[in-house]
């Protein structure tokens, strides 16, 4: 039986990567009996307009051929229509530098996903809607502040030519003029406002980011709820030595760690900072951000 897609490729995903391999593994699909109207970004936000306008003409079912920032731009194309005018799929063909989404359910990539094309597999998942003073946005992965979200400025502003190993270059540069910083949150509007310094607030919807980083190992996309991750302040020499475990996830059991599974966060920011949307650097002033159940379907 065939089935149809609209297609949102990225072509400078993974730093060109996604333009050399996007037709050969789009025909892979088209082999397995999927039809594809195919569609090209050729620049920031794109992702999110083709998204719009295709949702608009009754698509809702989509693949995403590039990284975390096509996803994330395809997510803020489909919603907020989608909670009120019908819940999209989604399917994603990695090819960018970061494609953490898919982490969580293989690590097999392109073939991982292929083959749930091919069996028709596919499960309800979360989005996180974020509130800020200058509208919403929507993410499937993390948001985080602090150290984090800085190492990703610098990075995208310096060292985005070398992938996955400009995010390490990022990592030793911030570390050279570590600050701890302040956030005030609280959780589920409970409680005092936490305006303790720390090195970073992560708030996960998936286990990984950038690819490989496991920020939110408990973190579960079909439970309606956010993996709020804390790290305290740290000294640099410290930082490096745990530095490894954020591989690993293992993080999350030392002393300077806190985690919670919550439904939704309030931040008391005073003015925009730096925060890591699904691999994107923004500055925001953020409101809140809550957990949206099972408003997506995913190809997994």
């Amino acid at each position: 039986m065939s089935d149809r897609f609209f297609a949102i490729v990225n072509p400078a995903a993974g730093g060109g990567r996604c333009g050399d391999l996007a037709n050969a593994t789009l025909e892979r699909v088209r082999q397995i009996g999927i039809e594809l109207e195919v569609a090209y970004t050729k620049g920031a936000g794109d992702g999110t307009t083709l998204a719009r306008k295709a949702y608009e003409q009754g698509h809702r079912q989509f693949l995403v051929a590039g990284g975390d920032g096509t996803s994330f731009e395809v997510i803020n194309g489909l919603f907020p229509e989608a909670l009120e005018r019908g819940r999209p799929k989604l399917a994603f063909l990695p090819l960018g530098t970061g494609n953490s989404f898919l982490r969580d359910f293989s690590s097999e990539g392109i073939e991982h996903t292929i083959s749930a094309l091919k069996k028709g597999d596919q499960r309800a998942c979360d989005i996180v809607r974020l509130r800020h003073t200058q509208g919403e946005l929507y993410f499937l992965n993390l948001l985080s502040f602090g150290f984090p979200a800085d190492v990703g400025e610098l990075t995208n502003r310096r060292f985005k030519k070398w992938g996955r190993h400009g995010y390490i270059l990022g990592v030793f540069s911030c570390l050279a003029s570590l600050r701890h910083k302040t956030f005030p949150f609280r959780l589920e509007g409970k409680g005092d406002w936490d305006r303790s310094p720390c090195l970073f607030l992560a708030f996960s919807n998936s286990k990984f980011t950038g690819g490989e980083m496991m920020i939110a190992p408990q973190a579960d996309t079909s439970d309606g709820l956010i993996e709020y991750v804390r790290w305290a302040s740290v000294g640099r020499l410290k930082l490096l030595w745990l530095f490894p475990r954020l591989f690993t996830g293992t993080h999350i059991r030392h002393s300077l760690a806190t985690h919670a599974a919550v439904r939704c966060v309030e931040f008391a920011l005073d003015a925009p900072v730096n925060v890591m949307v699904d691999g994107e650097i923004v500055r925001l002033q953020c409101q809140s951000i809550e957990a949206l159940p099972g408003a997506l379907d995913a190809v997994v």
